[in-house]
C-alpha cells in the first residue's frame, strides 16, 4: 500500500503519522524529543523515529514509504532543507532534509516551518478550504502566521513571511526578544494573557485558560485583561488583512480554545477597525494539534507525481 512519512517535531514531542494515498491515517504515533540530551540527541531522535515508522509501512503495508515530509519550529531554509535555528532545540543549520533522505534509504523528503505546515493543511483541508486566500495564525506561547494563496504557504524571500506576532502594536510597549517593543504577541498570546492575569488575579499559577473561565463569569479585572488582548489582537489583525486581503482569517492555539469567548469581541473588535477593506471571515482552526503532522503529510505527497490526497483528521 503505497504511503509517505508525516512527522511534526515540537519543543518537547513528537507526532507522526504513515499516510496512504487516500489520506487514510494508517498508524500513528508519538515520541519524546529527548532534547535534555542536546540538539545532536534530537536530530537521531527524528532520524530514528522516522526509519522507525519506515520499518513499520515495510512490515504492515508491503513496501516502505515513497516520501517523507516534517515540520520543524524555529528558522527553516525549506528550499536548501536546512533547519537553520531552533531556540527550544538547540540547533543551528542542520541538513535535516539530507540526513532523513540518507537514514530513509534515498526517498524524497520535504522540509517545513511548523506553523506554516499547520497552516498548509488548515488551508487546504481544515478550516480554510475552498479559500483561495487565508492567514492562518495561532495564538500559543507567541504568535505565528502562515499565508495562503491558492493551496500553498508563501515562505518569503528569505523564510519569515508570515511573522506577524512581531508587528508592532504598541509603540514603545514591552520589550520583546526579538529586540524590538511592542510587538503583538508581547500583549496577545496566550503566555501574555497568562502574565497579565496571574498579574491582575494575584494568582502566579493563573493562566489564560483561568482568565477566559473568569470573563464568562463576569470578573471585571479578567474582562479588562481580556479586552486588552483582544484590541491588540485585533490591530495586529487589521494590519495584515489590509496587506494581505485574506478571504479566510483563521485563529488557532491555546487561546482560541476559549471559542465564543475569543471569536465574539474579537470579530466586533476587527469590524470597529476596517474602514475600506473587506471583512474577512473569522473562524477557528479546525485540526488541532494534529494540523503540522497533517500538513506534514501534504508536504510529502506534494513531492510525488500524484496529486495530493485529501487528508483528514480521522
Amino acid at each position: 500500500m503505497r504511503h509517505v512519512i508525516a512527522l511534526d517535531v515540537g519543543g518537547t514531542g513528537m507526532k507522526a503519522a504513515l499516510v496512504g494515498a487516500d489520506g487514510e491515517l494508517l498508524h500513528q504515533a508519538r515520541r519524546a524529543t529527548g532534547r535534555e540530551r542536546g540538539p545532536d540527541a534530537v536530530v537521531e531522535s527524528i532520524l530514528a523515529f522516522a526509519a522507525d515508522l519506515r520499518a513499520h509501512g515495510e512490515r504492515h503495508f508491503g513496501e516502505p514509504a515513497a516520501a517523507a515530509g516534517v515540520a520543524v519550529p524555529g528558522i527553516v531554509d525549506a528550499d536548501r532543507g536546512i533547519a537553520a535555528y531552533a531556540a527550544n532545540l538547540g540547533w543551528r543549520d542542520v541538513p535535516l532534509r539530507d540526513l532523513l533522505g540518507e537514514r530513509l534509504h534515498g526517498v524524497p523528503v520535504a522540509l517545513g516551518h511548523d506553523v506554516r505546515t499547520g497552516g498548509l493543511a488548515e488551508g487546504r483541508i481544515g478550516a480554510g478550504r475552498g479559500a483561495d486566500r487565508f492567514l492562518f495564525v495561532p495564538l500559543g506561547t507567541g504568535i505565528a502566521g502562515a499565508i495562503g494563496i491558492d493551496g500553498r504557504v508563501e515562505s518569503g524571500a528569505h523564510g519569515f513571511a508570515g511573522e506577524i506576532g512581531h508587528i508592532v502594536v504598541r509603540p514603545g510597549g514591552t520589550a520583546c526578544p526579538c529586540g524590538q517593543r511592542g510587538c503583538l504577541e508581547r500583549f496577545a498570546s496566550a503566555a501574555a494573557v497568562s502574565e497579565a492575569w496571574a498579574a491582575a488575579s494575584g494568582d502566579p499559577e493563573a493562566d489564560a485558560a483561568d482568565c477566559a473561565k473568569a470573563v464568562e463569569s463576569g470578573d471585571p479585572r479578567a474582562l479588562a485583561v481580556w479586552q486588552a488582548a483582544v484590541d491588540a489582537l485585533a490591530d495586529g489583525l487589521v494590519t495584515a488583512l489590509t496587506l494581505l486581503d485574506p478571504r479566510t482569517l483563521i485563529i488557532g492555539g491555546g487561546l482560541a480554545e476559549a471559542g465564543e469567548t475569543l471569536f465574539t469581541p474579537l470579530r466586533a473588535a476587527v469590524e470597529r477597525r476596517v474602514t475600506f477593506q473587506k471583512l474577512p471571515s473569522i473562524v477557528p482552526a479546525a485540526l488541532g494539534d494534529t494540523a503540522g503532522c497533517l500538513g506534514a503529510g501534504l508536504l510529502a505527497w506534494d513531492l510525488l507525481a500524484t496529486p495530493a490526497p485529501e487528508v483528514s483528521a480521522r
